[in-house]
């Protein structure tokens, strides 16, 4: 009785070992997992998605391993998901900060992107529920001129308030336009700063009416401020560089020439380059120093 306990005993842990030795067999998988965090203006977008190759299949295509015209989890495995820590649009519509799956629809020459608010689903859900649909927009399919073997979805084309997403593979690529309100939280973060300015504030905002083609008269009273506080050589450039957009250029020259020495004094070429050029530009002399630059 005793043997037998022992050997059932024994063929439970030989059977518990077999398996435990199993499981630690690791192999790559089919369509790994690709996480990715950017900021597209203030928001922070995050995507995760599965990534299938291409194996020397077809992929685009009627009779494709993604048809035309049908609906794809762009990707392989769970739904394909994009976060947006704001509010954004998605090529112009408004889409609230929050977590979506995005399903496509390929085409020859455009793709239906859609966004969708259940995100649990393992690919295109079984049942679609129209509702759900918080966004569709139609995007043009190019040819990228070049063969992307596994599919890959990464912002380009990045600007100050907005970027595409790109979803390519094979040769075709396929995006979409996210634009973030950076005007909207930047002033707001300008008028609340004000109200206790420091002259980093009063840069930074003066910074920005320039580098946006805002009230430059506004950005002039600012920079002013912020040089009155503590000049540095780098708000004199940014001072004459908004006078000469006024057309103020004898006073841009002067402003400029005191960055140029400042920055001259700190050992800082580039800037004396730049003063120096726009100088120049502006109908300015530029006095030649002990080392015979200019």
């Amino acid at each position: 009785m005793k043997k037998g306990i022992i050997y059932t005993f024994l063929s439970l842990c030989l059977l518990v070992s077999s398996i435990s030795l199993n499981a630690q067999i690791k192999t790559p998988q089919p369509s790994p997992t690709m996480k990715m965090e950017t900021m597209i203006g203030l928001t922070e977008v995050a995507i995760e998605y599965s990534r299938p190759s291409m194996k020397e299949r077809t992929i685009f295509a009627a009779d494709g391993l993604v048809p035309f015209g049908e609906t794809w989890r762009t990707g392989a495995n769970a739904s394909t998901k994009i976060s947006f820590s704001t509010d954004v649009t998605v090529e112009g519509k408004a889409i609230k900060a929050g977590k979506y799956a995005i399903y496509a629809v390929p085409g020859k020459t455009s793709w239906d992107i859609i966004l969708y608010k259940n995100t649990t689903h393992w690919g295109v859900p079984r049942e679609w529920v129209a509702t759900d649909e918080v966004a569709r927009v139609s995007v043009p399919a190019n040819n990228s001129g070049m063969t992307v073997e596994t599919f890959t979805i990464m912002p380009m084309n990045n600007k100050i308030n907005s970027a595409q997403i790109a979803m390519m593979w094979d040769k075709t690529v396929a995006a979409f336009t996210v634009t973030s309100d950076v005007d909207k939280s930047v002033m707001k973060d300008i008028d609340r700063a004000m109200a206790g300015t420091s002259r980093g504030d009063y840069y930074t905002a003066a910074r920005y009416f320039y580098d946006n083609d805002k009230d430059m008269s506004k950005a002039l009273e600012w920079i002013k401020m912020a040089n009155k506080k503590d000049a540095k050589f780098w708000q004199l450039r940014l001072q004459s560089l908004i006078e000469a957009k006024m057309g103020d250029k004898k006073s841009a020259i002067a402003s400029a020439t005191k960055s140029m020495e400042m920055a001259k004094a700190e050992g800082n070429s580039n800037y004396v380059r730049l003063n120096e050029k726009s100088i120049a530009e502006w109908g300015g002399k530029v006095m030649k120093t002990m080392n015979g630059s200019k």
